[in-house]
């Protein structure tokens, strides 16, 4: 997972008694080779590693899944065809519009969205069929407030993009976006929970501002809260907002998993 932050990494969840995994090996291990170190193959056995498996939520085998800085972002189920793969695997291989697209991250972060503008621009204009570079574009216009236009580059991306992790997850991500624009600054949320731990509405805001900073287990614990105290509240907005978290997350991992079982051990 450490050599996902710097190339993908590609992970072959298989058995000895699966004759697609047997089929769909081979395949990998030419394109590893090929691809001379543009991506990291890595074998689970899930017979052998079944903690591991039940972490990922591994239901069927062969699954592949591809890990980019230590978040499961894209993954496929069965045997493909070798060009199917090459398809999957070009769609997460860094380009030379990548490079703009983190230079832009980067001034993101500080604050210099103008600049950033112009690199997201010069990185559409120069390899429009970046997928990568479309959701950073749709990124951009989240944090520039623009929700509505981010959710129309989503849309306008190829349909089998719409079912990855990454896209269902900023989706997920630009729900709490709009919470968190149309909400009080979080002190003023945080005085209201003081005088009134019975203030639905402002522990749900809470959790959406805690969302956008990416304090996911202080926003987990918020919304649990919030399913225990009022679980009707706003047509089940703590069980859907835990929901839409484990999404941002890419639906496994410890966190997700420990927040999953106390939300199942809630809802019963």
């Amino acid at each position: 997972m450490e050599g996902s932050r710097s190339v993908p990494v590609l992970v072959d969840f298989w058995a000895g008694w699966c004759q697609p995994c047997k089929l769909l090996m081979p395949i990998l291990a030419r394109l590893a080779e090929t691809y001379q170190g543009k991506f990291i193959l890595a074998k689970i056995n899930t017979e052998e590693q079944q903690a591991i498996a039940a972490e990922f939520g591994i239901r069927s085998i062969p699954t592949v899944k591809l890990f980019r800085h230590g978040e499961p972002v894209d993954e496929f189920m069965g045997a493909l065809p070798e060009s199917e793969i090459r398809a999957f695997l070009d769609r997460h291989i860094p380009r030379e519009s990548d490079q703009l697209v983190a230079q832009a991250d980067q001034l993101i972060q500080t604050g210099k969205t103008e600049q950033a503008v112009k690199l997201i621009e010069k990185a559409r204009a120069e390899d429009p069929d970046n997928r990568r570079v479309q959701l950073a574009f749709a990124r951009l216009q989240a944090t520039l407030g623009d929700i509505e236009g981010a959710e129309q580059v989503l849309a306008g991306l190829p349909p089998e993009a719409q079912e990855t992790p990454e896209i269902k997850g900023l989706r997920a991500r630009f729900r709490f976006d709009r919470v968190a624009a149309a909400a009080p600054d979080p002190d003023q949320l945080e005085t209201a929970l003081a005088r009134n731990p019975d203030n639905s509405e402002a522990r749900y805001q809470l959790a959406a501002h805690k969302v956008m900073r990416n304090d996911f287990q202080g926003a987990l614990e918020l919304l649990l809260t919030l399913l225990q105290q009022d679980r009707q509240y706003d047509d089940e907005a703590a069980r859907k907002g835990m929901l839409s978290v484990f999404e941002i997350l890419g639906g496994s991992g410890e966190l997700v998993n420990r927040y999953r079982n106390r939300m199942f051990n809630a809802l019963h």
